[in-house]
């Protein structure tokens, strides 16, 4: 039965997990507590694919005092062999007495099984504790798991009335300086950053992460129908790896960008234009977890339409910029309110200067706007 102690350990747990939020990539991230007489006697997070999960380090603190032990952690233990032996039979062997996990792992790999082999080893397993919690810090891998494709969240910086840049394109900087470095976190965080060739033709971004201490580097895709990105773009210039994703299948312009160090995947829907949901399942096999839309109105509204974007992280700076600026998504106009797509807001707060609203997006009244 859950106790205000399990709640305080299972927490504890949880803010262990984050320790994991720039690093674990493509696994999730996951904490782990171990009490043994109501005593912390071993604390793990899991740090990096291939390294030890959360429960093996928190085994490896509590050493011989693991046996009788209760185990808190917020995914349940894995029981396949894949980058690491699994976690369920660590648990076994350490001769814990209790196990309470946050929630079942998606992975169809586990889902489960870990728990039944807890259960079957005469472990007392409880699942389902502050399981919104844990799934909310694996967004991208619970979604890849059970729905094959990436979370996709755009970000985007505006004025008050909702404008991304002037007529003329100019966009440096509409929000501050806080701002920009709260983007830093969230491309850290991210499996891949996707931009449009528009924006690398006039902003020539590198896209990188520059956070004191993150070494890891997410996968930057440029969405490039017609086959326009530039050899000497920042981004083929640095060491973290580029996907140029186009509808062009020049075999001579190909070649040349991939010397440059950049990938080339050919994926059309058409003249110029890019199969999106095919683009998922790929980005998707290749363990993709979360993807960051850092991209101008036309791209942005093009995935916004294509249903396949989950949540909108918005700056609003404390300025006007008139109604011949550009906006903020490129979208088809709508005849009735019926048509017009729903948000969830789940965040708002000052950063700096300016405001940050972070919305789910309601996928149900996207679908109907595609229709």
């Amino acid at each position: 039965m859950t106790s205000v102690e399990d709640m305080r350990h299972m927490a504890r747990a949880l803010r262990l997990a984050r320790e994991g939020l720039y690093t674990t990539d493509p696994n999730p991230r996951v904490g782990c507590v171990i009490t043994h007489d109501g005593e912390v006697v071993g604390e793990g997070w899991h740090e990096r694919a291939g390294a030890p999960h959360a429960e093996i380090n928190a085994l490896a603190a509590a050493g011989e005092r693991a046996r009788g032990a209760t185990v808190y952690v917020t995914l349940e233990p894995c029981s396949h062999t894949g980058r690491t032996p699994p976690c369920a039979d660590a648990l076994i062997k350490a001769g814990v007495a209790r196990v309470v996990a946050a929630m079942t792992d998606p992975n169809p790999q586990v889902a489960g099984d870990g728990v039944a082999r807890l259960q079957e080893a005469g472990i007392d397993i409880e699942v389902g504790l502050m399981a919104a919690q844990a799934a909310a810090l694996n967004p991208g891998y619970v979604q890849r798991m059970q729905k094959g494709r990436p979370w996709v969240r755009i970000k985007l910086g505006a004025s008050l009335d909702g404008r991304t840049a002037m007529a003329s394109g100019e966009s440096k900087w509409i929000t501050g300086a806080a701002a920009r470095a709260d983007v830093q976190d969230l491309r850290a965080r991210s499996s891949a950053i996707i931009t449009g060739v528009g924006t690398v033709l006039a902003d020539d971004p590198s896209l990188s992460v520059r956070l004191p201490g993150v070494a890891r580097q997410p996968l930057r895709v440029v969405v490039d129908g017609n086959l326009s990105m530039p050899e000497s773009a920042k981004m083929l210039g640095d060491d973290g790896a580029v996907l140029v994703v186009t509808a062009n299948d020049d075999v001579d312009y190909t070649e040349r960008l991939r010397r440059t160090g950049a990938e080339v995947l050919f994926l059309a829907a058409g003249p110029g234009a890019i199969d999106v949901p095919a683009l998922m399942s790929h980005l998707s096999e290749r363990e993709v977890n979360e993807i960051m839309v850092e991209a101008g109105a036309t791209l942005s509204g093009s995935l916004l339409a294509a249903g396949i974007v989950d949540e909108l992280v918005l700056y609003f700076a404390p300025n006007i910029m008139g109604s011949d600026a550009r906006g903020m998504f490129k979208l088809p106009g709508l005849d009735d309110l019926s048509q017009r797509i729903e948000l969830k807001i789940i965040d708002v707060r000052a950063v700096g200067d300016d405001w940050r609203v972070i919305a789910r997006v309601n996928h149900k009244t996207v679908d109907a706007a595609v229709d």
